[in-house]
């Protein structure tokens, strides 16, 4: 049983202490981190969430007692010690600790509660695997890189906070019981116990709600918003999830943007000591594609796409040739300089890796020094094998690699080879922090299974004025008032300016498939409040999750989540989601039917 704190106070944490505070007698709580017991003197790393310091039990100035109490203090018991902070001198300063100069030699002290032996390590060079870690999450947090990675997450949404709350933005909450919505990802269903047979939806986003305090008049809106949707984990999603959401009236894309340029420039500053330059780089969509093969493109390093459609359309080799007969395209990466670093085995490893984005193969030619080796060169004539070498900047030591194949199929599978190249290569400087927007996206996709047209963002989206007429003869064709912000690679937010008339809004549904009476039972209130009054308005939103983890320099999304679920939407530490009893399901009116 642990002894009371009694009054005990703590007097500072851990790392504030310094060579300035030698003769203060102090009071710390923490953990044990690391316990040494040289017979007369017992040695105690004492941890808190500042860090670490040294405490020493010495026999010859405490109780036998009470030094025979401290010879029982094991790795991550909880201590309350009081006593006079001293100089260490010599070969006892720890250069490597803050507070590696000083020491407290301990007067009192009471072990506040016990502990057993931790299944993992409690430090930073713990090797346990992650669902280990995530079942005793409690511990992990404890480890000093996920305290400063949670510290971290904090620090950037006070700075939102406080950054919005200058700039005339109010904070407001939006319901987490609403409607299902149709589109996006599958909504998470919550029971209704006082309505048989109807549900709530977890909000995929607060979207409806935030256009709808534009049109309540309060003209600046922010929230860090809980998001809920039901789809298939990756590194970089969880199934609840935080968004800093932001929405403004009597806008354009460009008053949207300055401001969230000017809250990134604060954020870097405060949280990285970092200065982006402003204004960020615009990229449209069409170029971020063409050029790197994606719409999120990681800009620190080139190895850029080059078409080679055009070149190669007249070749007898039968892959280019169907590839362009099936309005596709034939795309090639030039890796300069590197014609010694990639084996046969190696080059064929990465043909199988772009067959993961559907691609049919990878086609290569190697300027070596004492000259080309390609497979294809037999296909291709040496008129068009010299202007491809010519179009991609081809030159001695340089392996190019192609692709021929659907365009979206070539984009996805050059735009996943240009990083892993770039990874591998080491051509990606550290410490380089690249932002742009990605501008003028489709408003719509054609979505094979729906057998429709759906919206690319979210179907509040407003076109582009000068497309407005392409709504129904050209679908495909129309550009969205739509802008991503991509940091090195990943999407950190995205946005738009939202359509606010009632009108053009039912365009948009039936451009979607919707029906008016379909659009009215799903969006009703959202099409009824439009008849009072909306002003021009727009947004955007950004993962806090992702933000986090690529300002903590982490990969993955949980490092930077207090309590996190796993590919498979469960809780290793609670076990959610459980079974719940019977007489819940009976009040709720549910069965439930379990495939046998």
């Amino acid at each position: 049983m642990g002894e009371l704190l009694q009054g005990w106070k703590r007097s500072c944490y851990c790392t504030e202490l310094s060579a300035a505070n030698v003769g203060e007698t102090v009071t710390l709580m923490g953990w044990t981190n690391v316990r040494r017991d040289l017979g007369a003197l017992i040695f105690v790393q004492l941890r808190d969430r500042s860090g670490l310091i040294q405490v020493v039990f010495d026999s010859s100035t405490l109780s036998k007692a009470d030094f025979d109490r401290a010879s029982t203090i094991r790795s991550e018991f909880v201590l309350a010690v009081r006593g006079e902070l001293v100089a260490r001198t010599g070969s006892m300063v720890n250069p490597n600790m803050k507070t590696g100069e000083v020491e407290v030699l301990v007067r009192e002290f009471k072990i506040l509660s016990a502990s057993e032996t931790p299944p993992i390590d409690v430090d930073d060079n713990c090797n346990a695997n992650e669902a280990l870690r995530l079942k005793y999450r409690y511990l992990d947090l404890r480890r000093p890189c996920m305290q400063k990675n949670l510290m971290m997450r904090h620090q950037i949404a006070f700075c939102a906070r406080r950054f919005f709350a200058e700039n005339g933005f109010f904070e407001i909450e939006t319901p987490i019981l609403t409607n299902s919505t149709p589109e996006g990802a599958r909504d998470y269903l919550v029971p209704s116990r006082v309505h048989p047979g109807s549900f709530y939806a977890l909000p995929q986003s607060p979207q409806l709600f935030k256009q709808l305090l534009m049109l309540s008049g309060y003209d600046r809106y922010m929230q860090i918003a809980r998001c809920f949707r039901d789809e298939d984990l990756r590194a970089d999603r969880q199934p609840d999830f935080t968004q800093i959401d932001l929405e403004m009236s009597f806008v354009e894309e460009e008053d949207v943007m300055e401001v969230n340029e000017r809250f990134l420039q604060r954020l870097f500053q405060e949280t990285l000591g970092v200065e982006i330059s402003l204004p960020l780089p615009r990229l449209p969509y069409d170029q971020a594609m063409s050029r790197y093969g994606s719409d999120k493109p990681d800009t620190r390093f080139g190895l850029e796409l080059c078409d080679l459609s055009d070149l190669v359309a007249n070749t007898g080799f039968s892959v280019f040739q169907n590839a362009l007969k099936n309005g596709g395209s034939v795309r090639c990466i030039n890796v300069k300089g590197h014609s010694a670093d990639f084996s046969r085995k190696e080059i064929d490893a990465l043909g199988e890796f772009v067959k993961t984005y559907r691609a049919k193969g990878l086609a290569w030619i190697n300027a070596k020094p004492d000259g080309l080796q390609s497979p294809i060169a037999k296909f291709l004539t040496e008129e068009e094998m010299a202007a491809v070498l010519a179009r991609a900047n081809v030159e001695t030591g340089d392996i190019v690699f192609i692709v021929a194949d659907a365009n979206d199929i070539v984009f996805a599978s050059l735009g996943a080879l240009r990083c892993k190249l770039a990874d591998k290569l080491k051509l990606i400087p550290e410490g380089k922090y690249n932002l742009l927007w990605v501008t003028d996206f489709p408003l719509l996709e054609w979505n094979e299974e729906a057998n429709r047209y759906v919206a690319m963002h979210h179907p509040f989206t407003s076109p582009k004025d000068e497309d407005l007429d392409k709504l129904e003869s050209d679908p495909g064709s129309v550009r969205a008032k739509a802008y991503d912000i991509v940091l090195n690679g990943v999407e950190i937010g995205g946005g738009s300016i939202r359509i606010h008339s009632n009108e053009l809004q039912q365009r948009m549904f039936a451009a979607i498939g919707f029906t008016k009476e379909q659009a009215q039972k799903r969006f009703g209130y959202l099409l009824d409040a439009f008849r009072f009054g909306p002003p021009p308005h727009g947004g955007l939103a950004y993962g806090l999750d992702r933000l986090a983890m690529l300002i903590c320099g982490t990969s993955n999304i949980r490092d930077v989540i207090a309590f996190p679920k796993v590919q498979n939407a469960s809780c290793p530490l609670t076990g959610a989601p459980y079974p719940v009893d019977e007489k819940q399901l009976e009040e709720l009116h549910i069965r439930c039917v379990t495939d046998e």
